[in-house]
């Protein structure tokens, strides 16, 4: 096995163990009926969510190592178009999807009983909402890769 391919195969399972896990996000915390649910499925999506952190930056950093290592892909229209897809949705996380989470995180903290709040329900679709434009983003991104189409 070359380093090249090697590289290759940490890309694909850095996919496969960073953005899988980063598709259930939402729908681990939408079946919560209570508080003390709701509490519990966010805590499981924070740690999920790290393997999403690290399975992304370890797709970063060997997209563009295996550019380095063969510069005509930086001349593929979809290696392009992936990389700048790519960035846009990690920029999505400080810039539209954790000012969203901030308040949920107070809410999560402070609120008291067992009933989920309208106010909750608000905040959680504006965040859905960046976290589902985010998931199609990477989609567009996996199929991208996959067909390489121009």
């Amino acid at each position: 096995m070359t380093f090249y391919q090697l590289l290759v195969s940490i890309h694909i399972f850095s996919a496969i163990l960073g953005l899988g896990p980063g598709f259930v996000m939402i729908y681990i915390v939408t079946s919560a009926k209570t508080m003390s649910e709701l509490r519990h499925a966010y805590k499981i999506r924070n740690r999920i969510h790290i393997f999403v952190m690290v399975g992304g930056t370890l797709l970063l950093i060997t997209g563009l190592w295996m550019g380095l290592l063969n510069p005509s892909l930086f001349r593929a229209g979809w290696y392009g178009t992936s990389l700048l897809l790519y960035l846009i949705a990690l920029a999505f996380g400080p810039i539209l999807l954790s000012p969203r989470s901030k308040p949920i995180k107070q809410l999560l903290k402070e609120y008291q009983g067992e009933d989920i709040p309208a106010s909750y329900e608000e905040l959680s679709k504006k965040l859905f909402f960046y976290e589902r434009i985010t998931n199609v983003i990477f989609l567009i991104v996996i199929a991208l890769m996959i067909l390489k189409p121009f």
